[in-house]
């Protein structure tokens, strides 16, 4: 089966991770001109412009000019389409993260109901 183009949907334009490190730097940091993002990723200028065309055709992304600057700001509620699909999911590992809390509770109590003696330091009695 042929895959989608990248442009169809927000999941066909955040799969490359690239176009993910973008929106995780806006995200982060809010709007940011092209320059900037040039600079903090290390990728060339026409690259950086391509995947944020890309998320700006799906909406991940808007664009407003300042100067001769063109700075790009996050849509997130565009994003919410992902997050309620992976939502779905949380069943299959919410039971783990519950385990490991458990576990870590019942070893913490375990050492404050017999707590090990310390062990003198080299050189006191």
């Amino acid at each position: 089966m042929p895959r989608a183009p990248t442009t169809t949907d927000v999941f066909n334009a955040i799969a490359e991770p690239r176009r993910r490190l973008l929106v995780e730097l806006l995200a982060r940091r809010g709007a940011l001109a092209v320059g900037t993002l040039v600079a903090t990723l290390g990728l060339p200028q026409p690259a950086i412009s391509k995947h944020l065309g890309v998320l700006r055709k799906v909406g991940v992304v808007a664009v407003t000019k300042q100067g001769k600057q063109r700075v790009y700001s996050l849509e997130p509620e565009k994003l919410k389409t992902v997050h309620d699909w992976v939502k779905g999911f949380e069943h299959l590992w919410s039971h783990q993260i519950d385990r490991i809390k458990e576990r870590a509770e019942r070893r913490a109590r375990e050492q404050t109901e017999s707590p090990t003696p310390l062990k003198p330091r080299k050189g006191q009695p």
